[in-house]
């Protein structure tokens, strides 16, 4: 996993642990994941930034994301 090998090769000492964001869609379904480092349950928000959206948030953006995609193709853009 990505988040593994940043932490692992190219994190910086006194870094904050990586965290990903998983987003997958399809025409049927779209889900949005964070993944955490081993041995962790807890996002810190602040340890990031002032604000991580939620995954609620992330899904709402992955579905207008898609339907631009969509439109797009259907107008030959």
């Amino acid at each position: 996993m990505y988040v593994h090998y940043y932490e692992r090769e190219l994190m910086n000492e006194g870094d904050n642990p990586p965290i990903g964001i998983v987003l997958c869609a399809d025409k049927s379904e779209s889900v949005v994941k964070y993944t955490l480092p081993e041995n962790e349950t807890q996002i810190f928000a602040s340890k990031y930034k002032l604000y991580l959206p939620s995954e609620e948030e992330l899904l709402q953006e992955l579905q207008r994301e898609y339907q631009a995609l969509e439109y797009d193709k259907k107008n030959g853009k």
